[in-house]
């Protein structure tokens, strides 16, 4: 995002920005010829549409950032979020001081400030002139309660999903993909792959789509590296080899003890910014591969987020009622993963300054895959239907002999793993038993005396809600915080974990919360 913070020639206008914009070469021919850019940062384009735009410059916007601009000529200061909320932004007010609004990249800069923090919307822009906040994305799909009737389109989706990560290979720096083996992070590793071979072959260049896409890193580091964690013997990295070795990437294995990963859960909150059980799980073994991508040079990464909300792909949506309600929930998942999986992909890589890039969330995709008829989205075994079919079958290369597949069937058809679980079972299993070391009944039992919004109900949230308490324990930090939790009314069972709904190969024995 270059040097910050961005400023105009006289420096009337003064922008401070986290991410990345990916439609920024297209976007500078939208400026006048003689405007001066003073920097080679993809993000100083806000500075220059703004003069012309003015709030409308953030719909003109393809990429994953959090921004605040200020016009001192004119007194007015705007916040914006990108549309999905890959990155973090908070909104503070504090009582004492009326009329004061506060913005942060993280809780932990309005931890001491604010009496009220919240995390400012995804897709939404602030601006003082008004005292308004409102919505400019504006997708078809935003309204839940319209059930969509488009037929899937196999090829529409391929493509789709190839061109964004296409766009995002767009870096000036080495680059690599985090592979657990599963459907998603795999789908992503073979897009780059192939893109990345297309350059070095020299058959076709990044920027075909007119994106002006920055090829340097590739020149640079022309093969593709991929990183996985796990527990010794854990299920993702067994298909994590596989993948990379299919894929012919630079594979970098990591394992990791149950004892490195209980000492990291402090640090992992204090960076997380929740108390979200199923986030903490997931983040604390990224978190520590991050650390490790950090000191190999490596400063951005691809990763698989967001293809369970959109295609269903969560195992307790083998549960859902229905088609429309199926759809319902995907859209309020997508729309929550600010909350989740976001979060937990920029902050647990941004810890250590590694810059995550999810394709899946690219706005256009999310405009093909959203307007599905969400009944080709439904989980059906006796038609041989598992989740997230279609995003398979699109990518399901065998009936055309002369193609080499995308991925081997081993791994285009594997099971949906949860990141938790497939690092290794005993994680979660480590993790409750230690909180029940921790936690006594007694506590559990007294929890909503001591925390009245958002109770925990398990040993283990009462001890991420503790851990959370000695770094933020203002009650206003907690409203920014969203729990992960499985549909009770489709007959789920609260435990997010993947393991915990009864279709999982592996799934809990219900009396004795062992694996079967």
């Amino acid at each position: 995002s270059g040097a910050q913070p961005l400023t105009n020639d006289d420096e009337t206008v003064i922008l401070s920005v986290n991410g990345e914009i990916y439609n920024h070469k297209a976007l500078r021919k939208l400026c006048p010829p003689d405007t001066h850019f003073k920097t080679q940062s993809d993000c100083e384009v806000i500075l220059h549409l703004y003069k012309h735009m003015g709030v409308d410059v953030v719909k003109h916007l393809d990429g994953m950032f959090s921004w605040i601009l200020l016009d001192t000529k004119n007194n007015r200061l705007l916040a914006a979020r990108d549309p999905i909320g890959i990155t973090t932004l908070y909104q503070g007010w504090n009582s004492k001081q009326p009329g004061t609004i506060y913005f942060a990249s993280e809780l932990k800069a309005l931890n001491e400030e604010c009496d009220r923090i919240v995390a400012f919307p995804p897709g939404h822009i602030f601006d003082s002139e008004t005292g308004e906040t409102t919505r400019y994305f504006q997708p078809t799909w935003w309204d839940g309660a319209k059930i969509p009737s488009q037929p899937v389109n196999y090829q529409l989706i391929r493509e789709s999903l190839e061109k964004a990560v296409r766009k995002r290979l767009m870096s000036e720096v080495p680059y690599g993909v985090l592979l657990s083996g599963g459907l998603d992070s795999s789908l992503i590793a073979a897009i780059a792959a192939r893109e990345t071979q297309k350059i070095i072959a020299g058959q076709e260049p990044l920027n075909r789509d007119g994106d002006d896409v920055d090829e340097s890193a590739v020149d640079s580091w022309p093969r593709l590296h991929s990183f996985s964690i796990g527990l010794v013997g854990a299920p993702d990295l067994a298909a994590a080899r596989v993948a990379a070795d299919y894929l012919k990437t630079v594979h970098h294995e990591y394992t990791f003890s149950v004892q490195e990963g209980l000492d990291a859960i402090a640090d992992v909150v204090y960076h997380l910014e929740t108390y979200d059980v199923t986030t903490i799980r997931a983040s604390t073994p990224m978190y520590l591969l991050s650390r490790k991508i950090k000191a190999m040079g490596v400063k951005m990464v691809l990763s698989g987020e967001g293809a369970d909300e959109i295609f269903g792909g969560y195992l307790y949506f083998h549960s859902a009622p229905s088609a429309s309600e199926l759809h319902t929930e995907t859209v309020t998942r997508v729309k929550n993963l600010h909350y989740a999986d976001c979060l937990r992909a920029n902050k647990s890589t941004m810890a250590w300054g590694v810059e995550a890039r999810v394709p899946f969330l690219d706005k256009a995709f999310l405009e093909v895959s959203m307007n599905v008829d969400p009944q080709q989205k439904m989980s059906i075994k006796s038609e041989g239907r598992g989740e997230k079919y279609i995003l398979r079958k699109a990518f399901d290369t065998s009936d055309d002999p002369k193609a080499k597949p995308y991925l081997p069937d081993s791994i285009l058809w594997r099971q949906k793993e949860q990141f938790s679980d497939g690092v290794g079972y005993s994680w979660i299993d480590s993790l409750k038993d230690t909180a029940s070391a921790k936690v006594s009944d007694e506590a559990l039992a007294k929890a909503a005396e001591r925390w009245s919004r958002d109770t925990p109900q398990t040993k283990e949230a009462y001890w991420y809600r503790e851990v959370f308490e000695q770094w933020f324990p203002q009650e206003a930090c907690t409203e920014s915080v969203v729990r992960w939790i499985p549909r009770g009314d489709w007959g789920c069972p609260a435990d997010p974990s993947g393991r915990a709904q009864k279709v999982h190969d592996s799934a809990y024995d219900r009396t004795t919360n062992k694996t079967a």
